[in-house]
């Protein structure tokens, strides 16, 4: 690990302090921002794992990185431990994997846009359960990851179709969690 600096660590050696901690607790460090300009200055840590990142984790974390950051003598500031909200793209296969059974707008390399709900990813291919018509009717559309020019999670109001979630490969549990 490298030497803190007198001031705020580097967003490198903020990693560096808390990877293994956060990595022990299954969560990776997506991001590191510092807010030097606020007073006092800001550490948003923003972290991801396979486990939805609850507040129970939350705390611990918060908790683990604040008792590392200070055995490093850092001069005040405020720490906030998040996740990386919906509004983030999926960008690689843990993404998708990660957003298994959510609803997703797709926009494809040629332009193409598509609404579905996330199946099962495999091999660098995300299964996407397309609603085909007014009916609840359903397919499932295979597509290679590198063919997705952007993904976002989209944030839903009503419960989703049964018959959707199962052709996700969920139940109603997982996808809603």
């Amino acid at each position: 690990m490298t030497e803190l600096s007198a001031g705020l660590p580097s967003q490198k050696q903020v990693i560096e302090l808390l990877d293994g901690e956060f990595a022990r607790a299954g969560y990776e460090i997506e991001d590191v921002q510092i807010d030097t300009a606020a007073r006092p200055p800001r550490i948003t840590v923003i972290a991801d794992g396979d486990d939805p990142l609850d507040l129970d984790s939350i705390a611990q974390l918060s908790r683990s990185a604040s008792d590392l950051l200070d055995s490093v003598d850092t001069p005040a500031y405020v720490l906030e431990v998040t996740s990386p909200g919906v509004d983030r793209p999926l960008t690689t296969e843990k993404h998708y994997r990660r957003a298994r059974g959510r609803k997703v707008e797709i926009t494809l390399s040629d332009g193409a846009q598509l609404t579905g709900r996330l199946g099962e990813i495999r091999e660098g291919t995300v299964a996407l359960v397309v609603r085909e018509g007014a009916k609840p009717n359903f397919s499932i559309r295979e597509l290679p990851i590198g063919g997705i020019a952007k993904a976002v999670v989209q944030v839903e109001f009503s419960p989703p179709n049964q018959r959707e979630l199962e052709l996700a490969g969920q139940s109603g549990k997982e996808a809603s969690a």
